[in-house]
């Protein structure tokens, strides 16, 4: 029985994966996507709470997820699939004059890279987001053209447009190895099985460094863990995610919006970090987000809360992402150390690697892979992770 032959073999069908398969199916490649779990977005993308941001302090970060806004925006229009998207905006508030000057500060960088975002005071914030607590409030910034949707809905969009544009997935298999030939990919092993091909996408998420190791290389992704949840559907009420960068005790900033069918979703930057994989909610972190909510929108004191949930963050040692070649193996690909922005990038970093992987890269893409160079010095962290 002869070997499968591919032009690309991408492995990981989630945030990242299903989206630069769709794209590198577009460009008129034979592709091939692999993943452990039973189904599109099973790894990490179902624990997305759906936000999609360009509002960033890194360009790369902000010019990818400019790219990823349009395919969002756009998607039931050109594809006729509803994933749930909304154009509210984000909403980053300021209470304290050190946030307000961290803010203020980033918008020469974030206007250069193409962010449409203003500093609002405080009775414009308001309006953008009424129910805020009055009370000390500075102001903050709003970038309208920010959104959300669903990320299992999405994931699914993008699976349907690539299999319609022939990429053969196949799921519940594991890669087991990456097979190499004088410095190059020629293959791919997994536990069902053996394909040929001559380039291999690493887009496997919090899994990412056991693939790069399965092709005798290395990855500085190590995941962590972030718990969010769900409210019951509630009448209409606000447009923006809002976001609050102020520590406090167990946690370093939070979120939330209301979803397009009507529940509050929400989520936590724990701190200390929770490193690690254990994805079993804990009973610290509702009272903890609840607190810090109530305090923020006191409205939010109504909210039933259905269910919580705790999904993992591939972080990398400067909090920014990994995308491009390796200089070690002719034919690998980084897309991963997404850091729990996988669901916001994935479409930007996916039409950029179908760009890099057919030679085919536009004005302003070689910056972008420079600052997110796997081979890059890491350094300091970046100000709006």
């Amino acid at each position: 029985m002869s070997t499968a032959v591919y032009d690309v073999i991408v492995i990981g069908a989630g945030s990242v994966g299903m989206p630069t398969a769709m794209y590198l199916a577009e460009k008129g490649l034979k592709v091939l996507c692999l993943d452990q779990f039973a189904s599109p977005g099973q790894g990490s993308n179902k624990c997305a709470i759906g936000g999609i941001r360009a509002t960033h302090s890194a360009p790369a970060k902000i010019r990818l997820c400019l790219d990823s806004l349009e395919t969002f925006g756009h998607w039931k229009e050109e594809h006729g699939w509803d994933i749930e998207w909304a154009r509210g905006g984000y909403a980053f508030v300021a209470y304290r004059e050190h946030e307000e000057k961290l803010l203020k500060n980033l918008l020469v960088l974030q206007k250069k890279a193409g962010l449409n975002i203003e500093w609002k005071d405080r009775d414009e914030l308001l309006e953008v987001a009424p129910g805020l607590r009055r009370e000390g409030l500075l102001g903050g910034t709003f970038s309208p053209e920010d959104g959300s949707a669903s990320p299992m809905r999405s994931c699914l969009g993008f699976h349907r447009r690539a299999v319609e544009l022939g990429v053969d997935c196949r799921f519940n298999e594991r890669v087991t190895s990456i097979m190499r030939r004088k410095g190059k990919v020629v293959g791919v092993r997994t536990d069902k099985g053996g394909y040929a091909t001559a380039c291999v996408v690493n887009a496997a998420g919090p899994w990412a460094r056991a693939v790069a190791q399965a092709g005798g290389l290395d990855a500085p992704v190590v995941p962590d863990c972030h718990e969010a949840g769900i409210s019951e559907a509630v009448a209409p009420f606000l447009d923006p995610m809002v976001v609050d960068i102020r520590p406090a005790p167990g946690s370093e900033n939070f979120y939330f919006y209301q979803h397009k069918p009507g529940q509050v979703v929400f989520c936590i930057t724990p701190n200390p970090p929770a490193v690690g994989s254990d994805r079993r909610e804990t009973s610290a972190y509702l009272p903890m987000i609840a607190r810090r909510m109530v305090d923020l929108m006191p409205k939010l004191g109504n909210l039933k809360v259905r269910r919580t949930w705790r999904g993992l963050y591939p972080m990398t040692p400067d909090g920014a992402p990994l995308v491009g070649r390796s200089a070690g193996l002719e034919g690998y690909i980084d897309a991963i150390g997404m850091c729990g922005q996988g669901y916001m990038l994935g479409p930007g970093v996916g039409a950029l690697v179908a760009r890099l992987a057919t030679d085919s890269l536009r004005e302003g893409d070689a910056a972008v892979l420079e600052e997110l160079s796997p081979a890059r010095v890491f350094g300091g962290a970046e100000a709006l992770k």
